[in-house]
């Protein structure tokens, strides 16, 4: 799997439990540092005052396909 900065994904263990409850689990992804198997993850879509960014393993990344007119933008 190739992660992009932008994509939208899901978390095979979702950390989001402890920062409160998410609509579906989705975050965007922000960053990537795939030669120490890490990433920065923030929940989507964003919070009216923006949404924590943490760092979890690749691993626990899984890619979501969003029909085009909802995915998450490539950049922010």
């Amino acid at each position: 799997m190739t992660l992009h900065q932008g994509d939208c994904v899901h978390l095979s263990a979702d950390m989001a439990l402890s920062a409160g409850p998410t609509s579906d689990g989705l975050y965007q992804v922000i960053g990537v540092d795939a030669p120490h198997d890490r990433c920065w993850v923030r929940r989507w879509p964003l919070a009216r005052h923006g949404s924590p960014v943490f760092e979890v393993s690749i691993r626990q990344v899984e890619l979501h396909h969003l029909p085009h007119s909802q995915s998450c933008p490539s950049r922010s």
